[in-house]
């Protein structure tokens, strides 16, 4: 048996594995024999090729989509303006960041014993992709925050249409953390989806839901104060949480409206799941449809549109990432959420092969989701690949 303790030390309950067919390892968790690992690399994946997929429409609105792809819309990868098709953005950039933070925390757990600093350790990632956006290869190492394997891909190193609050959240010291429910200390005012669509890895990195939306709740706030948005933070990272133990969709959806209703502040966000539960058992899907929760700029109308599309479309993954970026709104990520979401629920073998082949940096997100299952499943990570700092 393999132990997998939650990255601020074994205060939590393991996860158990059991072994199973062809020497796969199982969550005794999970349904249907997806292993642990598939989720893990679904979810990233997942994600990475939704964000690819509204990329090139995320401007747009559905009108000018309609008239520049046809009738249906954006039926698969289209070029953007550089002529380039398959591109991630800042979203998976992010992602992938708190992917790394992520794992340095653990290896400081297990190599210091030192817990309880997460935040800061997914603060030094954020700050490496920061330098993604404003050096056109990585700047020289250091001691600290320039450090490790990630910075060193300089395929990110391109600015993809940053979130202002990310940016400015980086350069402003952090300060302590607000009480729940009141304006964080950096862009106390920002709710920006900037907050949802990085906080996917926190919903895989411990097998508590809770414990997930706090400390997706806690990094949100390095960049955005709002609490709306630091809440829908947290509900998104639990909801993949449950999904990553094999919950059905619909059951997630309800247990995390379940704790998301224990924390004060909680009702904008509240509303919008609920709005997106409503509206898929009600109406029939269409950009239309989808465009009353919002247009996704916002924390809790892009946890709402992909919540949507996700219910809506039951194991029609491609569906979902088409009806997710079809509209007037923050197409890539809401197409990024919803292949998190989904992505998580049936593996990275269910995703569109047609799809992933042509991701820009797959090859990276592949490595990162299998080094975050070793962490996350009793093996070891490279130390130089990884410093826990």
């Amino acid at each position: 048996m393999s132990r997998f303790y939650p990255i601020g030390g074994p205060t939590t309950r393991p996860l158990r594995f059991i072994r199973g067919r062809k020497g796969t390892i199982v969550s005794n968790a999970e349904t249907g024999e997806i292993p642990f690992g598939a989720r893990v690399r679904g979810c990233l994946l997942g994600g990475a090729v939704g964000d690819a997929l509204g990329a090139p429409v995320e401007f747009d609105s559905i009108a000018t989509i309609r008239r520049d792809h046809g009738k249906a819309g954006l039926t698969d990868l289209a070029p953007d303006w550089r002529g380039k098709t398959g591109l991630i953005t800042d979203d998976t950039q992010m992602t992938l960041f708190t992917v790394e933070g992520l794992i340095r925390a653990g290896v400081r757990v297990r190599e210091r014993g030192i817990g309880g600093g997460e935040v800061q350790v997914v603060r030094h990632a954020y700050l490496r992709w920061l330098d993604t956006q404003e050096h056109r290869v990585p700047p020289p190492a250091d001691d600290l925050v320039r450090t490790g394997w990630l910075r060193e891909q300089t395929w990110l190193y391109s600015r993809r249409a940053p979130g202002n609050a990310c940016l400015s959240g980086l350069r402003a010291d952090l300060g302590p953390l607000a009480a729940p429910g009141l304006p964080g200390p950096v862009n106390p005012g920002s709710k920006g989806c900037g907050t949802v669509m990085r906080s996917a890895p926190f919903g895989l990195a411990t097998r508590d839901p809770r414990a997930a939306f706090t400390l997706a709740a806690d990094c949100a706030q390095i960049t955005h104060g709002h609490p709306t948005g630091y809440l829908a933070a947290g509900a998104f990272a639990a909801l993949v949480c449950f999904l990553a133990q094999g919950a059905p969709l619909a059951k997630a959806v309800h247990d995390t409206l379940g704790l998301l209703a224990e924390r004060p502040a909680h009702e904008e966000t509240t509303a919008a799941i609920e709005a997106a539960v409503s509206l898929a058992g009600t109406a029939e899907p269409s950009p239309e449809t989808l465009e009353t929760l919002g247009g996704g700029w916002v924390a809790e109308e892009a946890l709402a549109i992909a919540v949507y599309c996700a219910l809506v479309s039951g194991d029609d993954i491609e569906r979902a990432l088409l009806l997710a970026v079809n509209h007037s709104g923050d197409s890539d990520s809401t197409g990024s959420l919803c292949g998190n979401l989904l992505g998580t629920v049936y593996g990275d073998e269910a995703l569109p092969r047609h799809w992933v082949s042509r991701l820009e940096g797959r090859d990276t997100v592949v490595e990162l989701a299998n080094d975050l299952t070793t962490q996350l499943t009793g093996g070891r990570v490279d130390r130089d690949k990884y410093p826990g700092c």
